[in-house]
């Protein structure tokens, strides 16, 4: 019987240097989110007919992105890669976004803040549309499972 959503989810920590207390909260609130609920079907039929539900391991390797999908037991099932050619711009605008809205927080008008809030969702909105286009055909996944897994892609990009 099919179960099609992650159950447990990590991060390549080698690849990531240093995170502020913002984006790790980000990254806590992402996974907890996605655990919570999700949509994640592997569109690759196994041998065995297994369907889900899935563990998954985020990484990325020589430029490309890599989820590493396995079954509920943890033995490994397939990798799915991504160039990350295409995520690059908005992970930059993303970055960029969150320190602005990070900062306005701080000092600005409530209206300044909810500007500056509709930009950054606007920008993750569309690293999800991004995310899901490039996964079809592979993986298929709901919308907010998508732009969750956004910004643990954009984690995984932090450098210090």
């Amino acid at each position: 019987m099919a179960d099609p959503r992650i159950i447990d989810i990590k991060l390549d920590e080698h690849t990531i240097i240093w995170r502020s207390a913002d984006i790790e909260q980000e990254r806590r609130i992402a996974i907890f989110d996605i655990i919570e609920g999700n949509y994640f079907a592997p569109q690759r039929t196994h041998e065995d007919g297994y369907a889900g539900p899935y563990v998954l391991m985020l990484r990325v390797e020589e430029g490309r992105l890599a989820f590493d999908l396995g079954r509920e037991d943890g033995t490994p099932l397939e990798s799915v890669i991504l160039g990350l050619g295409r995520f690059r711009r908005l992970i930059r605008e993303y970055f960029a976004i969150c320190d602005s809205y990070y900062q306005a927080i701080k000092v600005a008008s409530p209206q300044q803040i909810e500007t500056v809030d509709m930009a950054r969702r606007g920008i993750h909105n569309e690293g999800a549309e991004l995310l899901k286009e490039r996964l079809a055909g592979k993986i298929d996944v709901d919308f907010d499972t998508s732009r969750r897994l956004f910004t643990l892609i954009c984690v995984l990009h932090i450098k210090g």
